[in-house]
């Protein structure tokens, strides 16, 4: 697994939805426009963005991403979270249960979220191939070396993998801006 490398994408904070909740941020039939194509094939990030709202803080025009999700789902790095002043534990995407909730603020309505905001997980995505390669298999935990002036070892990296991801690691800004990492640079996966 030595001097395995492989891209990063660093997620700044942004928010999934549901066709029924697009319907009420943007409109009724309203449809997301894509902006600009992620790395991960078939996910964009969209023009529309909404505002995330809680007791203590906001943050404005925050980022929908596409396309609709079967759950609305808000992800964001702690220091956004201290902002809003939540406490949303660090899951996969997609595991939401227990988590805190925000109100989502588009042009046509708000939406008051019970729960949905997370820290994701930092994970790789990965082909059965890339997989099969590596020795690892879905769910498995990495660990991840990255370089420079301010080198880290990224300890429990999520492996993830289906047949139609893109071979990145993803880590959000917080954990970016610790090891002065940016999109498109290269880390070593090690076991």
């Amino acid at each position: 697994m030595s001097n395995f490398k492989i891209p990063v994408g660093v997620s700044g904070r942004h928010v999934h939805v549901t066709r029924e909740h697009l319907d009420i941020l943007y409109g009724k039939g309203y449809q997301l426009r894509p902006m600009k194509e992620l790395s991960q094939p078939g996910q964009y990030a969209a023009h529309e963005t909404v505002d995330l709202v809680t007791e203590k803080g906001t943050f404005k025009n925050v980022r929908i991403l596409g396309p609709e999700r079967k759950k609305s789902q808000v992800e964001v790095a702690l220091t956004d979270a201290i902002k809003l002043g939540i406490n949303p534990p660090v899951r996969d995407s997609g595991d939401l249960t227990g988590s805190p909730g925000v109100t989502l603020v588009g042009p046509q309505g708000s939406v008051k979220l019970e729960e949905g905001v997370i820290i994701a997980w930092r994970h790789i995505h990965m082909t059965p191939a890339d997989a099969e390669k590596f020795g690892l298999k879905d769910k498995d935990f990495v660990r991840v070396r990255s370089g420079g002036d301010r080198a880290v070892v990224f300890e429990n990296v999520l492996v993830r993998v289906h047949e139609e991801f893109k071979l990145e690691m993803h880590i959000d800004t917080d954990e970016g801006n610790a090891a002065m990492l940016k999109t498109g640079d290269l880390v070593e996966i090690l076991k």
